[in-house]
């Protein structure tokens, strides 16, 4: 029995036309909006990167026929790529809501383009929304928000603290995306508007439809087991050993010794080889003089052509030149040298513990020319130190946006070639405090829900207090790994003091003073740093009570709660209860610290 019912290759215009009345619902069962500032920012960079001419493949989507009367509404159910349509809906809201604002700036065509971006998200007679998300964590109810914010006319359900949730959040970086872009390109913010809402309509996303749920699945799996197609890299490569096999002065095996070579340094992971490439010719393009004309940037979109380019121009000194790059990359990643218990190794690990990746254009530069330029390990652990800071701020601030990073260190690489003599570290200090977020604005947002703006950073922060204050006697390595259900997890993760789950067990609504305000302290506070520490991993600490916590000991009688020795818990370990003011206090208190941790200065 054949699982797909109907298959197509359709553009996001075709997918929300419109001249139809689909419309594609959440099922209860599936998680809750998820995607954050990463992905959100990757997808407008993609979109962005994109040439104009034709769609960005934005994916896959898998839908069952729910449609119980076709004349009021055809409803496909999304078993599987609901992040992906929530977010381009947030992102079309986005649009809608500021070629609203600056309607006065729109032709008559543009005018038509709004009115039907606003039949693209809503049905009308009644007015509804297209897209139904799941009702977890306030999901369905902050999307109708948004657009009724967004001036598409649908009833607001006014949900409280929306906007410290997800859906509302991107809706908001969307908008600033656009602000900001209009800002760089010296656009008017309509014009950028327009502009993004051509690249999404044109976009493609393949829609398989099924017949059932079952046949959902099943297809589901046959996919994920397939294996992925093939990409830039694989043509880079074919192209390489092709064209080194009709060459007299490279044998084709040495050619892919070579390849095996960097990918033993670079690992088995496409995305880091990607980057690796990208990375390369943007930081080495003049340097080793593989700049070609017309071509100032690397990007998804145009790795191949470079790469075809430079091999047909001259495939021996590309070999020559990607092997240095990739030597020097493979100590930015940690799979090289130097050994990883020297100091710039520990540099190099914190960088990227931070996701401060986007700083290998610099760094590799840097690395690779260390000893032309006279490069010293001191100097060299200070600049990481300084751009981890940086990307410890700017990770959490968005300041300054993700499509402007690579052009920052791209630029640093020019002016450090162009003045080899001034101090490198001054002139890096400034270029990195002219573009940062003031320490008014780091403090504003380690003073808020700062998990959910960024957990991983959140994790990295706490971790570095607590190594800070560690002791030969105490230390602890607070990156283990171990495996739980067949999955890597931190040995010590996260843990929410006072839980972040919806149900809160009786102990807590009566520490916190009744239902009302123990539902409006876990919205409002629960993500902020004051309530965040680091434990031992147990998966059952999460909802016990506070003191159950605090005094939580694994089956040897270990302590793997508040009494785990982390200074980080010092004052926890002696309380007996908890609230609002204990994490206001304490938020203020790691806050504090993390300003003066992570400080956009250097040691002189």
């Amino acid at each position: 029995m054949q699982v797909i019912k109907s298959l197509s290759n359709d553009a996001v215009h075709a997918l929300l036309s419109p001249e139809n009345n689909v419309v594609y619902t959440v099922p209860k069962y599936q998680r809750e909006y998820s995607w954050g500032r990463d992905q959100w920012d990757e997808l407008v960079d993609d979109l962005l990167d994109h040439a104009d001419v034709d769609g960005h493949f934005l994916g896959t989507i898998i839908c069952v026929n729910n449609t119980a009367n076709t004349t009021s509404e055809s409803v496909l159910e999304v078993i599987d790529g609901q992040q992906r349509l929530t977010t381009i809906s947030l992102m079309l809201a986005a649009v809608h809501s500021l070629l609203q604002e600056y309607r006065g700036d729109l032709s008559d065509d543009d005018a038509v383009d709004l009115v039907n971006l606003r039949r693209m998200l809503i049905l009308r007679e009644p007015v509804r929304a297209r897209l139904r998300p799941q009702t977890q964590n306030d999901n369905a109810e902050d999307f109708l928000h948004v657009l009724a914010e967004a001036g598409l006319g649908v009833a607001d359900p006014k949900p409280r603290w929306a906007g410290v949730r997800r859906v509302k959040k991107a809706y908001a970086h969307f908008r600033s995306r656009i602000t900001s872009r209009a800002a760089e390109t010296q656009s008017s913010i309509a014009a950028t508007a327009l502009d993004l809402l051509g690249r999404v309509k044109r976009a493609n996303i393949v829609k398989l439809e099924v017949a059932t749920h079952a046949d959902a699945f099943t297809l589901f799996e046959s996919l994920n087991n397939r294996g992925m197609p093939l990409t830039p890299i694989d043509l880079i490569k074919n192209t390489l050993l092709g064209r080194a096999d009709h060459r007299s002065d490279v044998s084709l095996d040495g050619a892919y010794a070579r390849w095996r070579e960097w990918l033993a340094i670079l690992g088995d992971d496409y995305g880091t080889q990607e980057r690796f490439f990208r990375y390369f010719y943007n930081a080495m393009k003049d340097e080793f003089d593989i700049g070609l004309q017309g071509v100032p940037v690397a990007t998804r979109t145009n790795l191949i052509k470079i790469y075809e380019t430079l091999i047909d121009r001259d495939v021996v000194k590309l070999l020559d030149d990607v092997t240095v790059g990739v030597e020097a990359f493979g100590q930015l990643i940690g799979s090289g040298a130097p050994d990883g218990r020297t100091r710039l190794a520990r540099a190099f690990q914190r960088l990227r513990r931070a996701q401060g990746v986007p700083a290998h254009v610099l760094l590799l530069y840097l690395v690779i020319q260390r000893k032309e330029i006279n490069l010293g390990e001191d100097e060299l652990v200070d600049i990481v130190d300084l751009l981890t800071a940086f990307f410890v701020r700017r990770n959490l601030t968005g300041t300054p946006a993700t499509y402007g990073l690579v052009r920052l260190f791209m630029d640093l690489v020019g002016r450090l070639r162009a003045s080899p003599t001034q101090d490198r570290k001054q002139l890096i200090l400034d270029a990195l405090t002219a573009v940062s977020e003031s320490d008014e604005g780091f403090h504003r947002v380690l003073s808020g829900p700062v998990y959910e703006v960024n957990a991983d950073v959140v994790r990295f922060i706490l971790a570095s207090l607590a190594e800070r204050r560690m002791t030969a006697e105490t230390e602890q390595d607070l990156w283990h790994r171990i495996e739980t259900k067949g999955k890597p997890v931190y040995r010590w993760s996260i843990e929410h003091i006072l839980p972040q789950g919806e149900n809160l067990p009786p102990g807590w609504v009566s520490m916190l003073g009744g239902p009302a305000a123990a539902t409006e302290a876990r919205e409002r506070f629960a993500h902020h740093l004051g309530n965040l520490t680091i434990t031992g991993f147990n998966s059952s600490l999460g909802n016990r009570s506070f003191i159950e916590k605090r005094d939580r000991v694994d089956s040897n009688g270990n302590p793997i709660g508040y009494r785990n020795g982390l200074s980080l818990n010092a004052d926890l370990a002696v309380r007996d209860s908890w609230g609002v003011d204990a994490i206001s206090a304490r938020t203020e208190q790691l806050a504090g610290e993390a300003m003066a941790a992570f400080p956009l200065a250097y040691r002189r």
